[in-house]
């Protein structure tokens, strides 16, 4: 396999503005992009069809980054420096030699430590949620004036309780407790008040791990395919180069992706399966069966039990609707949106940016059917440190560390 970069420029969340690797599998004749700002494309053409100054010979791209079966025609190093294009297939080690170097302890679930950090959250969340009780008769959410006040408490709160977000994403892996009764119904209370049906998620996320950075089945962050002699969602994002010039028409471009991914993203996913991969149909995590006729139907995301246990998931979530209302009806859209709305938001952003940041660099690429494994897929996950976001590690203290243990949590999610 031969792996082509046909420069692609796009805007990364920090604002850094790069140029995006293709991969190519001969056997399909599909240019992979992975892209950062999700509008990436895959041109069915046996050539590359954009051309940007050259790095050098095969054998001088060699020497500058190790990727002899790359060519890195205008791709800009992220800060993995290319080292993800310079592995062959050959290289990646087998699932249970990799699994044999890692400590056995790592495997074994400890309920009290779980519980221990489950606390943690709780305690924070509630704190933040007292205080934000006793601010609503100070800072009354129906007046406008106050909004910089209740964005500023989203904010917090959003962040602090996205640890228990974390904690129910465990619970849906198992790596809880080896209490399935007990993580199930933490997992599930805790995903339900966050409007997150919980079974149907586990599924999907399971398939997710299994199909990392997969062109046809992969579940979140899959690189658009746009046939040859078309520009999909391409062409608008040219439409805004023309109207307000290359510097800030990125920066527009940037804008809406960014909008698109951390407001909008989550629920799209949730609703129609936006962002997976086309072999499934379009999916929905309320109602069990594909919204569209699969092109794999042995690949449907919810076979089997699973479809009672997406019933099952929506119990919780009308649950928490109905909750929503009653408070909505009694107290008013303002407060409802200051205390719940609001962080939840928060949190579904957060949600969104780890895994848009996990799975998507300038230089990682995305692999089709015929050149796709286990192994493969969980080690092109990225591990993310917090460097200025967070200095002293406290963000990443109250995530339980799901941003900077990516690829080990990817290679076993039981751990």
């Amino acid at each position: 396999m031969k792996i082509h970069a046909v420069a692609l420029l796009s805007i990364l969340p920090s604002g850094v503005l790069a140029f995006q690797p293709a991969s190519r599998s001969t056997s399909q004749n599909v240019l992979s992009f992975s892209n950062t700002a999700r509008r990436a494309v895959a041109v069915e053409s046996t050539d590359p069809v954009l051309k940007f100054p050259n790095l050098g010979s095969d054998k001088e791209q060699e020497q500058k980054t190790g990727a002899t079966n790359v060519d890195l025609d205008g791709v800009v190093a992220s800060g993995l420096k290319y080292q993800a294009l310079s592995i062959r297939s050959e290289d990646f080690p087998q699932s249970k030699d990799l699994r044999a170097v890692i400590p056995a302890d790592c495997f074994e679930s400890d309920t009290a430590t779980s519980l221990a950090y489950l606390g943690v959250s709780l305690v924070g969340t509630a704190a933040c949620t007292l205080f934000g009780v006793n601010m609503l008769s100070v800072l009354p959410p129906e007046n406008l004036l106050t909004l910089p006040f209740w964005a500023l408490y989203s904010a917090v709160t959003g962040t602090v309780a996205m640890g228990l977000w974390v904690l129910a994403h465990e619970c849906g892996h198992g790596a809880f407790s080896s209490n399935r009764k007990l993580r199930d119904a933490i997992g599930y209370t805790l995903h339900s008040i966050m409007l997150v049906p919980y079974y149907s998620w586990q599924r999907s996320h399971a398939v997710h791990h299994q199909y990392t950075n997969h062109m046809e089945l992969g579940e979140t962050h899959v690189p658009e395919k746009i046939a040859e002699g078309e520009k999909g969602s391409m062409e608008f994002r040219e439409s805004l180069l023309k109207t307000f010039g290359r510097e800030t028409g990125i920066k527009v471009w940037g804008g809406i992706q960014m909008f698109l991914h951390l407001v909008i993203g989550w629920p799209g996913y949730l609703l129609i399966g936006a962002t997976g991969g086309p072999d499934r149909g379009m999916t929905n995590h309320f109602f069990p069966d594909p919204l569209t006729t699969p092109p794999q139907p042995k690949k449907e995301l919810f076979p089997g039990n699973w479809k009672e246990k997406v019933l099952a998931s929506d119990i919780g979530i009308a649950a928490t609707v109905a909750a929503v209302a009653v408070w909505t009806l009694c107290n008013g859209l303002p407060q409802t949106m200051a205390m719940y709305g609001g962080p939840l938001l928060v949190i579904n952003a957060w949600l969104v940016l780890y895994t848009w940041l996990q799975h998507t660099d300038v230089d990682i690429p995305h692999f089709s059917s015929d050149d796709h494994t286990f192994v493969k897929g969980a080690l092109h996950t990225v591990d993310r440190p917090y460097d200025k976001l967070d200095p002293w590690g406290f963000i990443d203290f109250l995530h339980h560390k799901i941003g900077s243990t990516h690829v080990a949590h990817h290679f076993d999610s039981t751990m």
